[in-house]
């Protein structure tokens, strides 16, 4: 065996030019590894679905003739690392040389890049072929500047890959509507059903148990609801094209404990364990559009592709051009720690307990819900970002570290000091009852700032600007803010309320 191939968990692309050929000499290895369980405590659907794709992965290469080595978690000669594994089965297989696919994540890029000298072998490192940027395009379109904008590389990447334009202008002269996108519910709008399955994993999650790895979450294992191959990655951009794309747009903002998916597409994880690439979705949703323009309005799908030709692509090059030191980017000091209802949705508020709860029991929370419910209650209570991060990247099926961290560290907790955003995004309980129905039947006054029964949100709103007054006063995209804050008569009140909330924090 000349050459082992190492797949990691996030990199299931079966459109990869490696698969094209056929040849004995090579040996293609996926593992599945404590060092990946253990770095954080993850959901169980979480881990269940990452192993269950790959083992469904590795199959598919053995049927059509590829030579396959996968190692169960427990495996006997399972070193539970990547490269000590690597180490007994190059010497094993004879190897002369081991290729792996760029990893996405740092901590792993920084283990490979170091392979050669460990192991003492020659290492070939291949792009994943599956991003439609390359790591360092968004350092070098924004290099100097200290904040970067996502507007500025939405259009550039609109205008390279030649998508909704009409030659060097955007199809309808306009580049975004975000401003159409933000939309209450319409209660007179049918939401679809979600397109779920019924995969039995007892088996991963007995293994689980016996190995004593540590999750959160439920699931029922043997109904299994994730997609985890390729054609059911397929099956679900199909049915979110037909039945959810014409609202998208409109609602993607909206939030109701009503409906757990809404419009939303539900395809992350299976763009994040890269069975589906982001263009061949980004194409699918035009067509569909074409197809159905009578259906589906132009604000939806702009609203659609922004968030993968855009957002996606831009997060990630945010991620290798500030790592390593963006994991301890602390903007504002913040010390907290995550009370302990982020962990059982137990809550009076209403809103984080709906999100909370249904994250713990689904994996999943749409990014409204992300942004402005449970992170934004994070941000305006102080929680450290170290904390924060921990819980999203755990949490969700979607989430791995370069996309996680972003959007956590960065959009969510403005803990960059606003390098991917231009301002902190918090609110007090008035933006949360209007794109929500949370604050109907709370236990919380959405109106009241002081006394009895406030919402606190509204408290640590206020709060959160005066105690941040000297980073934030001068930032243009928030002026509004101050000019009612010199104005309030009971700010003394207002602080003293979030105070006592705060020192009380877990009775909340």
């Amino acid at each position: 065996m000349k050459t082992i191939r190492l797949i990691l968990g996030d990199q299931l692309n079966h459109h990869h030019h490696w698969l094209k050929e056929h040849s004995s000499e090579v040996l293609y290895v996926l593992m599945e590894v404590r060092s990946e369980t253990d770095y954080v405590v993850h959901h169980i659907q979480k881990v269940l679905g990452f192993f269950a794709a790959m083992r469904s992965f590795e199959r598919r290469l053995s049927e059509e003739g590829h030579k396959t080595l996968y190692l169960s978690l427990d495996d006997p000669r399972n070193k539970q690392s990547f490269t000590e594994n690597l180490r007994w089965i190059a010497k094993e297989a004879g190897a002369k040389e081991i290729q792996y696919l760029l990893p996405d994540e740092y901590r792993v890029d920084q283990e490979l890049s170091h392979l050669k000298d460990t192991l003492s072998l020659p290492t070939v490192a291949v792009d994943s072929e599956h991003f439609l940027t390359a790591r360092d395009e968004v350092a070098r379109m924004f290099k100097g500047k200290k904040t970067f904008l996502m507007e500025s590389f939405y259009r550039a990447m609109r205008k390279r890959f030649d998508i909704l334009m009409d030659g060097d202008e955007p199809h309808t002269g306009q580049w975004n509507y975000d401003q159409e996108n933000r939309k209450r519910l319409d209660p007179k709008i049918k939401v679809p059903a979600p397109l779920l399955f019924s995969h039995d994993l007892s088996d991963i999650a007995e293994m689980l148990q016996r190995c004593g790895v540590k999750t959160i979450g439920s699931v029922k294992a043997s109904e299994y609801p994730w997609p985890i191959t390729r054609e059911e990655g397929l099956e679900v951009l199909q049915y979110f094209l037909k039945h959810s794309l014409q609202h998208f747009g409109t609602f993607q903002d909206a939030m109701t404990p009503d409906h757990d998916w809404l419009f939303h597409s539900r395809l992350s994880f299976v763009l994040n364990t890269k069975l589906l690439s982001p263009m061949e979705v980004i194409q699918g949703a035009i067509k569909e559009w074409k197809k159905r323009p009578d259906k589906i309005s132009y604000p939806q799908i702009e609203g659609f592709v922004r968030q993968i030709l855009g957002w996606r692509e831009y997060v990630r090059g945010i991620y290798w051009a500030k790592m390593p030191d963006y994991e301890s980017e602390n903007f504002f000091k913040h010390k907290r720690k995550l009370p302990s209802f982020f962990w059982s949705g137990e809550t009076k508020m209403r809103c984080v307990s709906h999100a909370v709860t249904q994250s713990l029991e689904l994996a999943y929370a749409h990014h409204i819900q992300r942004l402005m419910i449970t992170g934004n209650f994070a941000l305006l209570a102080g929680i450290d970002p170290d904390e924060v991060d921990a819980w999203y990247l755990g949490i969700y099926i979607d989430a791995l570290q370069w996309v996680e961290i972003t959007n956590t560290r960065g959009m969510s907790q403005f803990a960059d000091g606003g390098v991917l955003a231009t301002k902190p995004y918090v609110s007090s309980a008035n933006y949360i009852d209007k794109m929500s129905t949370y604050c109907a039947g709370c236990f919380y006054d959405k109106k009241k700032r002081v006394g009895e029964r406030a919402c606190p949100f509204n408290s640590l709103y206020w709060e959160f600007f005066a105690r941040n007054e000297k980073q934030l006063r001068g930032n243009p995209r928030i002026g509004i803010a101050y000019k009612n804050l010199d104005r309030m008569t009971d700010l003394e009140e207002v602080r003293a309320q979030a105070q006592t909330y705060l020192k009380n924090i877990e009775k909340l």
